[in-house]
């Protein structure tokens, strides 16, 4: 029988307790039948429609490219790999002519 993952920390052996499952490598616990509502990461664009992972989004304004002289120009084409809760950067992207790198959520429009 097959498992989901540890949300704490992504280890995938994972055993059932009683009604819980358990991760050994971080000792989280957790009742797969909750849902908390909390987990998820809502993130909005600048136009305020709701981002979600695998999402193609453009750059709404030009942006500089921090310890380089990068500078991403506006409609530039990226594609969402991860939604993070972070503080400053929100989107993990895959940005055309740029690669990899962290992307505010404010300054892109979904495509």
């Amino acid at each position: 029988m097959s498992y989901p993952s540890c949300p704490n920390c992504e280890s995938e052996f994972v055993y059932p307790d009683q009604n819980h499952l358990v991760c050994p490598e971080c000792a989280h616990e957790w009742n797969p039948s909750e849902v908390d509502a909390e987990d998820t990461i809502t993130v909005k664009d600048a136009n305020g429609t709701l981002l979600s992972e695998g999402d193609k989004v453009t750059l709404a304004k030009d942006l500089k490219v921090k310890g380089s002289s990068l500078v991403l120009k506006i409609g530039t084409k990226a594609l969402v790999r991860r939604i993070v809760d972070g503080k400053d950067h929100q989107l993990d992207c895959k940005v055309d002519g740029a690669g990899e790198m962290m992307v505010t959520a404010q300054f892109v429009k979904k495509a």
